[in-house]
């Protein structure tokens, strides 16, 4: 059973929703939030990023951070950029391009079901980052972007939605990335959470700090509020839920710093342990256990090829756990992908030119092109109550940060 709840949300008026609507908090550079902003007064990073607002070197504490981004939120509503509806509803989204769509349900889902285990995360939160969003979330008393959430699809919900995209959104428009934007509000709600009822479990795609944020949110706004009835605005998150037939997942790439003391040759030699080697024009792997290593100007293909390795389990046999635990961690001395300072992480949607740039430029010595994980992996591992390897997963198109605001 999954309890979704309508919500009045807080949401640009649709004439600004295409100048408010923004990437979400964490994916965006320094530089890129404060080209954006000044470009567009209305850029919504100015809430979630508000730090880019002081100038570079300003070194502005955490406490100033949140009380500007509280200000600009709250100079929004009071030059009616954005406004609340009037009453609770629920949200179609649908994401689209010439190549994908993706269409799901914008609700508040239940702290206390993801504390039961039935939204389901299959990765480990950084404590510093979900201070971070706890501290956001109640300084503005409000949540601000959407976790991403799937589920398996039930042919009740999937009539549901294509009914709803027959009647008039509330926004569609194109944003500047190419992905157009359609929101449908619903007002009549029941048939939506009755149907949600017969899902058995959500899980998270993206947004595991939000979540834990959230969460921790609750767990502070509890313990102030003595009248506390489990009602209350704080005991739900807003979520985009979207069911996993829609769903696009790319790679999440890898760069490293350096070769952890080898030459080239050396560092090739090594990895012909555990992998074929050979060089290719290929930039990007076409099966499961191949990989693309761009190194010294050259791009090599790796192919997996340790026999005694084939009764990994569903975790040890994901593309990620093989490089890291046959060619990162043995060879370039990773250790722990979580907190070691050499390797980056480079979202799939940033394509192969940047892991050519960032190695050409010396940012990196070597970078590493993986094949997607399945959206399949991720309910497997879910499911196992596991956790998989850091940056596993990118999902593109990203929900908008700014469209669909909870007042908490």
């Amino acid at each position: 059973m999954s309890i979704i709840k309508p919500f009045r949300a807080l949401r640009p008026v649709s004439e600004k929703a295409k100048l408010t609507a923004c990437a979400p908090y964490d994916i965006v550079y320094d530089e890129e939030v404060r080209e954006y902003i000044s470009e567009n007064p209305l850029n919504f990073l100015r809430v979630t990023r508000p730090e880019a607002e002081f100038p570079i070197g300003a070194n502005p504490s955490a406490e100033e951070i949140f009380a500007r981004a509280k200000e600009n939120l709250q100079s929004f509503i009071d030059d009616k950029v954005l406004a609340r509806d009037e009453e609770p509803c629920l949200y179609v989204y649908r994401l689209s391009t010439d190549e994908h769509s993706q269409t799901g349900i914008v609700a508040g889902c239940s702290i206390d079901e993801y504390e039961q285990g039935l939204i389901k995360k299959h990765e480990k939160t950084r404590p510093d980052k979900v201070e971070d969003r706890t501290e956001h979330m109640i300084s503005l008393r409000a949540q601000t972007g959407l976790i991403f959430l799937a589920f398996r699809n039930t042919d009740t919900i999937r009539n549901l939605i294509s009914g709803i995209k027959q009647t008039e959104p509330i926004y569609d428009f194109v944003c500047s990335s190419g992905v157009r934007q359609t929101v449908w509000r619903v007002s009549q709600t029941e048939s939506l959470t009755e149907a949600f009822k017969e899902v058995p479990a959500l899980y998270i795609a993206d947004g595991h700090h939000r979540a834990e944020s959230a969460n921790l949110t609750r767990k502070k706004l509890r313990e102030r509020n003595p009248e506390h009835t489990g009602a209350e605005d704080y005991n739900f998150v807003v979520a985009g839920i979207f069911p996993s037939e829609d769903l696009h997942i790319l790679a999440y790439n890898r760069t490293v710093k350096d070769l952890n003391g080898l030459s080239e040759n050396e560092f090739l030699d090594k990895i012909r342990q555990n992998f074929e080697v050979s060089e290719t024009v290929e930039k990007q792997p076409r099966n499961r256990g191949e990989f693309s290593m761009y190194m010294g100007g050259r791009w090599y293909k790796l192919s997996f090829d340790n026999r005694s390795a084939l009764d990994l389990n569903p975790i040890e046999s994901l593309d990620v756990s093989i490089l890291q635990n046959f060619l990162l961690a043995p060879v370039l001395g990773i250790d722990d992908p979580r907190t070691n300072e050499k390797i980056g992480f480079i979202g799939g949607a940033r394509g192969t030119e940047t892991l050519e740039k960032l190695v050409d430029e010396g940012e990196a010595q070597v970078a590493f092109s993986l094949f997607p994980t399945t959206i399949e992996d991720l309910f497997t591992v879910s499911d196992m109550n596991e956790i998989m390897p850091p940056k596993s997963t990118w999902f593109e198109p990203k929900l908008k940060d700014g469209l669909l605001i909870h007042q908490i």
